[in-house]
């Protein structure tokens, strides 16, 4: 793989562990509504469409449940203000990206949390990525698998599609990249495992922080 300029990387079970804040988000607003809690992997197959398809698959009665609009507006004010609670980067993140910076390659965060929510937590465990992207219609800005994110990232950036590469760990990363154009790599320690991704479509995996740097450099982190 030719060294990219910029990398791209999702949020969710790519920079970071937030798995159990989501889980307890969405069980807090499944009490309000007296309706059955999920289990911690069921909510790992919920995730990665954002907060919209979330409650789509979380509600019993899908998107056509009478309290859909009240639970999603519920759960987004109550996760934008507990979202720190559990949530920490994956082991190997931090180093990792340290070492892309010293080697000149920049990095910017695409999510398909909503933006504040994604400015937030870039800003609060990743200092020094100063680009960060989420879903924000009000601007624009669609959630993945459209292209919006990457564009508006390698924008502001200044970097082509050509020059970067796409990071992430679900489908929903596979059909953002292919939209948008560039190159994907599949990271494995994330939502989905590696039978999941190749039954996708994927074929660069990274199995840990430090595979993904060499595929990235040719480098040993």
């Amino acid at each position: 793989m030719t060294k990219p300029k910029a990398v791209l990387f999702d949020m969710d079970g790519t920079l970071l562990d937030t798995l159990d804040d989501l889980t307890s988000a969405v069980n807090r607003t499944m009490r309000l509504y007296a309706y059955p809690e999920h289990t911690r992997d069921e909510v790992r197959q919920f995730v990665g469409n954002g907060v919209n398809r979330l409650f789509e698959l979380a509600l019993p009665g899908g998107a056509g449940d009478p309290n859909f609009a009240e639970a999603v507006a519920d759960y987004r004010i109550w996760y934008n203000a507990h979202a720190e609670i559990e949530t920490k980067p994956y082991p190997g993140i931090p180093e990792l990206l340290e070492a892309l910076e010293r080697e000149g390659i920049a990095s910017a965060v695409v999510s398909n949390k909503p933006d504040a929510a994604t400015k937030k937590l870039t800003e609060r465990f990743f200092p020094a990525v100063k680009i960060s992207v989420g879903e924000n219609e009000a601007a624009g800005i669609l959630r993945k698998p459209a292209p919006d994110m990457v564009f508006e990232a390698l924008s502001q950036m200044g970097v082509s599609v050509s020059d970067c590469v796409y990071v992430g760990d679900s489908e929903v990363d596979l059909r953002t990249a292919e939209a948008a154009g560039c190159r994907v790599v599949s990271v494995l320690w994330g939502f989905r495992s590696r039978e999941q991704l190749a039954a996708e479509g994927a074929r660069v995996f990274a199995p840990t922080p430090a595979d993904l740097f060499s595929l990235l450099t040719g480098k040993q982190l």
